[in-house]
């Protein structure tokens, strides 16, 4: 009991400090903070022989990152509907700008500098994308073969743009977005198969292996039947399941496109990659290949993950990243770092960590009150899990080296601040839905 004195206080309550986020999804906030706090930890533990700052300045954004994602959560989402069409055109502003002010490192021109910080625009472009698709397919779905090539056309640019900068990494994230939204937004799969399609034959009939011993030949050659062979399937499926009148017309028209895809695939490979990207897609196919050169990334990373084992070296202890083997390991292969340290095990916790929040974005898209708001949560969910994928993917040498760094856990401050900025949109959609049930 207070004292009479005191009883003239008005009484503060905690649920009302509390309450404009009294729906949102506690649990995947918890989730992104602590994979966050744990990759600061990983990213000090690559510095300790060779002292610098980035440790503290990933914990450092990932604080203001937290502030932008509550600020968003009690915002209401739907208001960004109505400027949709701003946010795509300063999405392409900010590509253009980078083209012509920006700073260029490493062979491409993605930065632009302001005061002593490099922002990346193609990060932020990734949200500018995933709010105008969203808007767009929340008024007419993907149905329709006429909206899916209409979503493709306003997705043409942003995406150009990105590649030409180039970043090959970042402009695959966007196809990643738009196949996950329009599927959500009722997308034909088989369609879906088509468009990407394509990419694929490009790949089978470019492959350009170095010949060193003759038994390669028939690699290649398996590589070209099987190119064939995807061609004849390709036209099948568009037989079967494109809408135009003709259907004959629409499976030869599949298999002339695959066709084509693999020229320009061929023409890409000698005109269009860089050296690099070539070299990182020769390893990728020819694991082995060139250890002490443009496959030493890729090598040494699986190394220092099979070295961790069971259990892991301990906390500080790996040897391949106390002594640094590993190139690059506090940005795109900080996966090695758990891997080395905590094992197996450690692995397997990161991976459950990650499938839950990816659970929770899926959960909230099925339960959002309103097409734009599932879409939002879709677009966001398919974002994480190609980068995740990718990433983890490279580092164990099951996906070719790119410049895709691991959610909330690589240094990046763009990428970092991208990503939180990503959840305070999910959660506004969490904390706006109509019930005030607990969504599990």
């Amino acid at each position: 009991m207070l004292s009479k004195r005191w009883r003239w206080l008005p009484k503060i309550r905690w649920q009302s400090w509390v309450k404009p986020w009294q729906q949102v999804d506690l649990l995947l906030f918890c989730l992104t903070i602590g994979i966050s706090m744990f990759g600061g930890l990983m990213i000090l533990s690559t510095e300790l022989r060779q002292p610098v700052a980035d440790w503290f300045w990933h914990w450092t954004v990932a604080g203001i990152g937290i502030v932008i994602a509550l600020f968003l959560a009690r915002t209401r989402y739907e208001h960004l509907i109505q400027w949709h069409w701003v946010t795509y055109a300063l999405t392409n502003f900010s590509l253009i700008a980078v083209m012509i002010i920006g700073t260029s490192a490493k062979g491409a021109q993605r930065w632009i500098t302001i005061g002593d910080f490099n922002v990346q625009p193609s990060e932020f472009a990734k949200i500018g994308m995933i709010i105008t698709l969203a808007a767009v397919l929340h008024k007419r779905t993907a149905a329709n073969i006429n909206d899916v090539f209409r979503t493709l056309g306003i997705t043409a640019l942003p995406w150009a743009l990105v590649f030409l900068q180039p970043d090959l990494a970042t402009s695959l994230v966007f196809g990643a977005i738009v196949l996950g939204m329009m599927y959500w937004a009722n997308a034909n799969p088989a369609w879906l198969i088509l468009l990407i399609s394509p990419i694929i034959s490009a790949i089978l009939f470019s492959i350009n292996w170095p010949l060193s011993q003759p038994i390669e030949i028939f690699n290649i050659l398996s590589f070209g039947i099987l190119g064939i062979l995807w061609v004849i399937a390709m036209g099948i499926l568009g037989y079967l399941t494109l809408p135009w009148r003709y259907f004959i017309l629409n499976g030869i028209g599949a298999s002339a496109i695959n066709l084509l895809g693999g020229e320009l695939g061929v023409f890409a490979w000698n005109n269009i990659l860089r050296d690099y990207q070539k070299d990182r897609l020769t390893v990728f196919l020819k694991p082995g290949y060139d250890i002490l050169g443009v496959g030493y990334h890729q090598h040494q990373s699986r190394i220092a993950i099979g070295g961790g084992e069971v259990w892991g070296w301990g906390l500080f202890k790996g040897p391949m990243t106390q002594l640094n083997f590993v190139p690059e390991q506090h940005t795109d292969f900080i996966f090695s770092v758990v891997g080395e340290e905590f094992g197996f095990v450690g692995c397997l916790v990161v991976l459950l960590v990650f499938c839950l929040i990816c659970f929770r974005l899926l959960r909230i898209a099925e339960t959002a009150k309103d097409n734009f708001g599932s879409l939002l949560a879709i677009g966001v969910l398919s974002m994480i899990v190609f980068q995740l994928v990718v990433n983890i993917g490279m580092t164990v040498g099951l996906a070719p080296v790119a410049g895709i760094p691991l959610p909330w856990m690589s240094y990046g401050r763009s990428a970092m601040l991208t990503n939180f900025i990503a959840l305070g949109l999910v959660e506004s959609v969490a904390n706006f839905r109509p019930s005030k049930r607990k969504y599990y």
